[in-house]
């Protein structure tokens, strides 16, 4: 029997129906959706507690504490072995600051930004005609695709579901969503709790792994986006073929970070340390390795063992502020890479707390496994250049990255950079602060991904660009030029109608 057949057939009847067109019906929607993450703030921020073992010492609000002695012994064992002051109960929350900065803040902007501009979003575009079409209307009307699947990953589980989720609603599809089986805690509340805040004949939410995954893909989907590794987003795309199904794939990469020698240590030391280990370094966009001189690495990293000291303390695995890795699995792969090059910084780890320590890594070959696949955790490999053309050529020996950073006092340098290489995005003297910005596309390129999404591009992304021309029924004899036997003059005539009027380009 198939599990997902009735829901499928039960979705598609609703579209059918045209329920989910008007604009009065999508922004119902994202209300539902806003009001979810609102009204379960608190479950919310437990979930992602336990499912990313993050940590909020000495919290003692009873609003923070676990309602009965069930959950918290839930949470003990779900959770890391060491943790700070457990003799005052400590729920398990997330750190409040990611979670309310990657997670929670996030997802509610991308509603926000939605709401406002939906009817602006859905109007038809007028576009430029010719003379040949100077009586018609011609514009582009932005339709739903239909029945949308998203896939959605582990380390951000809420911003990577509802984030996709707002741009496939607010463009008017009927939505699948398969949350990671992962990220078992934030699963269930997606599953049990979000559905009763959209209307269900139009939304749902599918559990299983990726036996369950599989079997999903075998269904016709009207587009499907995913969010994960190359490896599981081959899969989608093999199985979207079948279909000549559409697809967005946000995927991932090595994300190079190159380090100019006029550069001050200590504030690059802070950027690439916070990025590096935010979401105990388990963040697609993260910086990957660094790349810089033998006499700059001299410099950089004492001020990143001064920056980590002072982020996490003596001590990093009982601060409050780091993360844990998401399960064993990925806990003895990011082991496994710490016999890489030589350690200069941490290299602690625990297994029974899933804990890994920020670490560099420094004396690191471009041959090692630390360099031949996404990290996913908080090590930083330092790999030396001599000069900036060496950098550029290193990075472009290498598939194209989702994401790629820039530190120079020297405009021209990252300007050079941004002019001579390709990445899905790029942040001069930052880490991923390009995030934050709607009017930016986030997508990749090449082997990190295809199409984009975020603010209007999420509309976008969901919408079929459909092109129309409306002409009148009569002018018949205006129309005939077309029409055989064709003629030199009637040629000539017709030629020069259908030419561009104008060109707005510019060179640049």
């Amino acid at each position: 029997m198939d599990p997902f057949a009735d829901t499928l057939q039960r979705l598609r009847e609703a579209f059918s129906s045209g329920r989910t067109r008007p604009a009065e019906f999508r922004a119902a929607q994202l209300n539902g959706l806003s009001r979810f993450l609102r009204e379960n703030k608190q479950l919310l921020l437990e979930a992602l507690a336990q499912d990313l073992h993050k940590w909020l010492g000495l919290v003692t609000s009873p609003t923070l504490l676990l309602a009965n002695q069930e959950e918290s012994q839930a949470c003990t064992t779900s959770g890391p072995s060491h943790m700070p002051h457990p003799q005052l109960g400590v729920s398990c929350l997330q750190s409040a600051f990611e979670a309310e900065v990657s997670e929670i803040s996030i997802s509610q902007n991308e509603i926000n930004l939605a709401l406002r501009n939906l009817r602006a979003w859905m109007k038809d575009e007028k576009v430029s005609k010719n003379l040949a079409t100077q009586l018609d209307s011609a514009f582009i009307r932005k339709e739903p695709f239909g029945l949308v699947l998203i896939l959605s990953p582990w380390n951000y589980p809420l911003n990577l579901s509802l984030g996709p989720l707002v741009g496939a609603l607010a463009a008017g599809n009927c939505v699948v969503l398969k949350p990671s089986e992962i990220s078992k805690n934030t699963e269930k509340v997606l599953a049990e709790v979000l559905p009763g805040y959209l209307d269900q004949s139009c939304f749902a939410v599918v559990l299983g792994g990726p036996q369950e995954t599989g079997r999903l893909l075998e269904h016709k989907f009207d587009y499907i986006f995913f969010t994960g590794n190359p490896q599981v987003g081959k899969i989608v795309m093999t199985a979207a073929a079948k279909h000549l199904t559409p697809v967005t794939l946000e995927l991932g990469g090595k994300n190079p970070c190159y380090v100019d020698d006029n550069c001050d240590p200590e504030t690059v030391a802070n950027r690439v340390a916070f990025f590096r280990c935010f979401n105990a370094g388990q963040t697609c966009v993260a910086p990957d390795y660094v790349l810089c001189s033998p006499e700059m690495q001299t410099r950089l990293v004492p001020a990143l063992q001064s920056a980590i000291t002072r982020f996490y303390g003596d001590d990093p695995q009982s601060s409050p502020n780091l993360g844990r890795i998401i399960n064993e699995k990925h806990f003895q792969r990011l082991r496994g890479l710490l016999s890489c090059g030589r350690v200069a910084i941490g290299g602690q780890s625990d297994e029974s707390d899933l804990y890994i320590a920020p670490t560099v890594l420094v004396d690191v070959q471009e041959t090692e496994p630390v360099m031949q696949e996404e990290i996913f955790g908080p090590i930083l490999p330092i790999v030396n250049v001599r000069s900036l053309g060496q950098a550029i050529d290193f990075i472009n020996r290498r598939e194209k990255p989702l994401a790629l950073y820039v530190f120079s006092k020297s405009s021209q340098v990252v300007k050079r950079v941004l002019a001579q290489t390709s990445s899905g995005g790029f942040c001069g003297n930052d880490g991923f602060m390009h995030l934050t910005l709607a009017s930016l596309p986030f997508g990749g390129v090449g082997s990190s991904g295809m199409g984009n999404y975020h603010g209007r591009f999420s509309f976008d992304t969901f919408s079929h660009h459909r092109a129309c021309l409306l002409r009148p029924p009569g002018l018949e004899k205006i129309y005939a030029i077309r029409y055989p036997p064709h003629t030199p003059r009637n040629l000539r005539v017709l030629l020069m109608a259908m030419g561009t009027r104008s060109c707005s380009c510019t060179l640049l």
